[in-house]
């Protein structure tokens, strides 16, 4: 789900927060697994809004298919048709393993948690956790790093032994 903004300032604070979160996530990701008995991998992922059918995906990606092999005429009318058509945003999951057992981690949920004060709602603009910018309107990199820590250490407490 991608968070809605109340504010072109709340928007400008979550620009500015979220590719130190994500950058100190993955990070603080790597140090967890480093000393877990977990296995970890990260992979992209499309990530579709609800209401899209699986029919309109598969059109999608069936035309993104085409636009590889292509004549430049083909290409033009390729690309009008997906102009017309939802597209999937990109997502990143931490694929954990350890013995039979797999874990999805969202990453993007994790960040939304890191910069957010609140979880996400639907019908809601999220909240900036203004504690991570510091008074000039920077990232205050220690609360930023404080945070972040207890959100991953919050994530492999809840894996199951």
């Amino acid at each position: 789900m991608k968070p809605k903004f109340a504010t072109i300032e709340t928007w400008q604070q979550a620009e500015l927060l979220m590719q130190p979160a994500f950058i100190r996530l993955i990070d603080n990701l790597r140090k967890q697994l480093d000393s877990s008995t977990w296995r970890g991998t990260y992979q992209d992922v499309q990530i579709w809004a609800d209401d899209i059918s699986d029919e309109t995906k598969a059109r999608v990606l069936q035309l993104r298919q085409q636009l590889e092999t292509a004549s430049p005429e083909q290409t033009a009318e390729i690309e009008a048709e997906l102009s017309q058509m939802p597209s999937p945003y990109p997502g990143y999951e931490l694929h954990l393993e350890k013995d039979d057992r797999q874990i999805k981690v969202d990453l993007w949920e994790l960040c939304y948690r890191i910069c957010f004060r609140s979880p996400m709602l639907d019908e809601h603009p999220v909240d900036i956790d203004t504690h991570l910018i510091d008074e000039t309107g920077d990232v205050d990199w220690n609360q930023l790093e404080e945070k972040t820590k207890q959100i991953v250490e919050q994530v492999f407490a809840t894996l199951p032994e």
